[in-house]
């Protein structure tokens, strides 16, 4: 009972702190895009709680319990791939300064391929969002103890309410408040979970060998290439980054976020791990920091927690829905972010978009990592028109599209013919990747461009200069 009162108590607080702060949020700019003023310590908070999602921690955390240590390798990804966004995209991505992600298709090859680029993440994105509302389902079902459906619509409807009336700007604040009570959240899994360990007898470790046996070397690289190629055209980062005061802030936000990314899943492999050399049940893998809140904190720990975990996935729910709505705004109805005209468009859409994505959350999401993953097919499939769009001039509107859809097709097909059981990211990232670049490189020869197309790209450039 004194948990769910300092939950419920909590939450209620920041809501209506958020509902005197966000009081001068009016315009579009400022709901959707922050007014593109984001300095680096906030950028960095919400970056990394844009990734620090519940259906993240879910999904990753269980390795611990059938891999140990050697789950640490599943994080890696997270560090590898937001690196290489920062290294590639990071400034570019905000030297260009639009509000979509898939912008950039129409800008530099063709609007008609910017829509098609923003149908696909938008596919994508109704994948993540979905995962992640059945996450925090299962993360909060041991202490509401609620039908699924049920308690799935009850906590898409709060997390659009909190977020309703400031829009980004609410988010980030939010991610502040999230990232530093992750931070303390993160060490209590640990420290409680390694107390419990210390106090009794732990059975035989889990080798090396042993948790490459459940996570493959070959599954984990296909994961590191899948990442860095999916991470470029990410809108819910992107849109993040428009929101950056500066290419200097964007660069270094999204380098310190890689780390903490990677630090912040890492420490719940390690409790999860615990648990099993503790010998501990779980009623399932993926119920692992579900049952450390339950089983080890204290009261009145336990209700901060899940404020925590549950603001976690406020704030990457509301980020993605937030990008969503700029791109059915810029490359659907083909409307400008305004500076003047007042939120009522942004709002409505997200409303739209959170019942699509409960929908599909109760409809189709059943195991959390493998269809995380599996949303990333449409993403993984643009990778070769975003890198030619900022690093080659040869590429052209054709082979951006041939490109696509090889790819789209190619990982689809991997999933259906291989399986979860075959690994098919192997297949998917290995040989995916490159024949996505191949074949654009080898249209973007045999079909030189067109004067229109050397014109567009002419006018992408001057922008980017910028």
């Amino acid at each position: 009972m004194l948990d769910a009162v300092i939950f419920a108590g909590l939450l209620l607080f920041l809501y209506l702190w958020n509902i005197y702060r966000d009081r001068k949020v009016t315009t579009e700019i400022a709901y959707l895009l922050a007014n593109r003023s984001t300095g680096i310590f906030a950028l960095v908070c919400t970056l990394v709680m844009t990734e620090f999602n519940p259906s993240t921690l879910v999904a990753f955390s269980q390795v611990g319990y059938i891999a140990g240590i050697w789950g640490l390798a599943l994080p890696s990804v997270f560090l590898f791939g937001l690196l290489f966004y920062t290294f590639t995209v990071a400034e570019k991505w905000k030297a260009l300064n639009v509000s979509s992600v898939a912008e950039l298709f129409t800008l530099r090859y063709h609007p008609w391929l910017g829509k098609m680029a923003s149908l696909f993440l938008l596919l994508a994105m109704l994948g993540f969002t979905a995962n992640y509302i059945k996450s925090l389902q299962i993360l909060f079902n041991p202490i509401f103890n609620l039908n699924e459906k049920l308690l799935s619509l009850l906590i898409t409807f709060v997390v659009v309410l909190i977020t309703w009336r400031g829009g980004l700007f609410s988010i980030i604040r939010t991610d502040v408040y999230g990232f530093l009570g992750t931070l303390f959240f993160i060490g209590m899994l640990y420290f409680f979970t390694k107390r419990g360990n210390s106090e009794l007898n732990p059975i035989q470790t889990i080798s090396i060998q042993e948790g490459q046996k459940v996570l493959p070397i070959p599954f984990i690289f296909s994961l590191i290439i899948l990442t860095m190629f999916t991470y470029i055209a990410a809108p819910w980062y992107g849109q993040k980054i428009f929101s950056a005061l500066n290419k200097r802030v964007a660069f270094y936000s999204v380098g310190l976020a890689s780390v903490l990314v990677f630090l912040l899943y890492s420490f719940p492999v390690l409790s999860v791990y615990n648990l099993k050399l503790m010998n501990f049940p779980l009623e399932g893998t993926d119920a692992g920091i579900s049952t450390i809140v339950h089983k080890f904190f204290p009261f009145g720990f336990k209700g901060f927690a899940y404020l925590v975990l549950f603001l976690a996935g406020v704030t990457t729910l509301g980020g993605v829905w937030s990008a969503m709505s700029t791109m059915v705004i810029v490359d659907f109805l083909e409307k400008d972010i305004s500076e003047t005209k007042e939120t009522f468009r942004g709002k409505s859409i997200t409303v739209v978009l959170a019942s699509l994505s409960y929908l599909i959350s109760i409809t189709f999401i059943d195991k959390l990592l493998d269809k995380l993953i599996l949303a990333n097919i449409p993403v993984a499939s643009l990778s070769f028109g975003l890198l030619a769009a900022f690093y080659w001039k040869k590429a052209n509107t054709l082979s951006v599209i041939i490109s696509a859809l090889v790819g789209f097709t190619w990982g689809s097909f991997c999933y259906i013919y291989f399986g979860e059981q075959g690994m098919y990211t192997w297949y998917w990232a290995v040989y995916g990747i490159p024949v996505i670049f191949g074949v654009g490189i080898f249209i973007s020869y045999i079909f030189p461009q067109k004067e229109w197309e050397k014109e567009k790209i002419e006018k992408f450039y001057e922008r980017l200069k910028l």
